[in-house]
């Protein structure tokens, strides 16, 4: 047997055993759009979280990591709770161009149409190499346009206990520390309409400690990037990385104490970022709980002693549940029977999907009570990087509804 990760808290079931999801059952939600596979987001969820953060946070804007999730009317509703939307793609840029909040454009590789979208439409570009810095101000100078443009820094440490280091090493993301207060007198010198710094170690960190930390070493490095260029940055990304708990043993990321620290070493910063505004920009924190992947078993067998749940639906929605989305060693996301949500686990079994590979794995000997075809299976922490980062078109088999409450 190998166990479920944590049920986010909140999840309940009605007085006859069926999963709620913001107040409605998970058979209702199906039926509603007609059937399963099923992305369900819950607004409310979202909304609670971004509450959280703002009274941990207090100054600090709030941006969206567009790529954890982009579905149009959650893009709506995220809207309404934060200061900014980082994106990754043109494509990206275009879903939130006209909903009226800052944008800032990063990730490596960035096309020449890219970049004068971005120029064009006043997005500030986190440059990610002195070669990126040439293209743009050579597109900027012959639209005639001060470009909007920051410096993404690749520091010399990363997230301690980050899913994934995004720093310390040789990257493709952003300009070496010792590198970036010369591209940045060059910028002003340009006569760039320069923004600021931006500084991203990591992602899904849960250890509150390493996060202070990291924050901690952010500051100072943006400070002495600052004083090396002699301009003082408007604004200061410090990333973000905070994570949520997808597996047996993970305690959930102790908010509060980080934004306590911070705002302790926002107080004693240096008097270069003495007007430097900050911003932490979150994905899968803010909306990865909201979310829940319904799918319908069709199948029940035994194999050779074991017994298999097979659905409709699979790692070509939910890539990341069957730990083919950067896990060095697979483990069970938190997975349950929807409509005998509760109920006492009665026989170990794993759950796959429908695909033609054994990779196509969603629950493996995972303790559970008795299902059968026609019973739905939830996996929970489903709100990120869930059907846009799968292969929704491998096998051709049918893309996941989505819906949001």
């Amino acid at each position: 047997m190998k166990p479920l990760g944590p049920i986010p808290a909140g999840f309940v079931a009605n007085g006859t055993g069926q999963l709620l999801i913001g107040g409605t059952t998970a058979e209702a939600l199906a039926d509603r759009v007609g059937g399963t596979p099923l992305f369900v987001y819950d607004a409310a969820r979202v909304a609670a979280q971004a509450a959280r953060f703002r009274v941990a946070f207090p100054g600090i804007a709030l941006h969206y990591a567009i790529k954890a999730n982009p579905y149009a009317p959650l893009l709506l509703e995220i809207a309404k709770l934060i200061d900014g939307f980082d994106v990754a793609s043109q494509a990206e840029l275009e879903r939130v161009a006209d909903l009226g909040l800052p944008i800032s454009f990063a990730g490596p590789g960035k096309r020449d149409q890219e970049l004068e979208t971005a120029i064009r439409a006043g997005v500030t570009i986190n440059l990610e190499s002195e070669g990126e810095a040439d293209r743009t101000l050579a597109i900027a100078g012959r639209l005639g346009i001060a470009p909007r443009l920051a410096v993404r820094v690749n520091p010399p440490f990363g997230l301690k206990g980050a899913g994934m280091k995004m720093g310390g090493h040789g990257s493709q993301f952003g300009v070496d520390h010792d590198r970036a207060a010369v591209l940045v007198r060059r910028l002003v010198e340009a006569g760039a309409d320069w923004q600021g710094l931006h500084i991203f170690g990591g992602s899904q960190a849960l250890n509150a400690a390493a996060l202070i930390d990291y924050q901690r070493q952010t500051v100072a490095l943006a400070a002495a990037i600052a004083d090396q260029a002699g301009h003082a940055p408007r604004h200061v990304n410090l990333g973000g990385g905070f994570g949520i708990a997808y597996f047996a043993k993970d305690l959930p990321l102790d908010l509060e104490a980080v934004g306590a620290a911070l705002a302790r070493t926002l107080s004693e910063r240096p008097s270069i970022l003495r007007d430097t505004s900050f911003a932490i920009e979150l994905g899968r924190w803010l909306v990865g709980e909201a979310g829940v992947y319904l799918t319908r078993i069709v199948d029940r067998k035994v194999s050779r002693g074991r017994t298999f749940l097979v659905t409709d639906g699979g790692l070509h929605h939910m890539l990341a549940a069957s730990g083919n989305f950067g896990q060095l060693l697979r483990r069970n996301y938190p997975v349950a029977i929807a409509n005998r949500f509760g109920d006492a686990p009665e026989e170990e079994t794993t759950v796959v999907g429908c695909l033609c590979t054994p990779l196509d794995l969603l629950a493996d000997e995972a303790l559970l009570p008795r299902a059968e075809v026609g019973d739905l299976v939830a996996i929970f922490c489903a709100g990120a990087y869930g059907l846009s980062a799968s292969p929704s078109a491998f096998l051709s088999q049918p893309t996941a509804r989505e819906l949001l409450l």
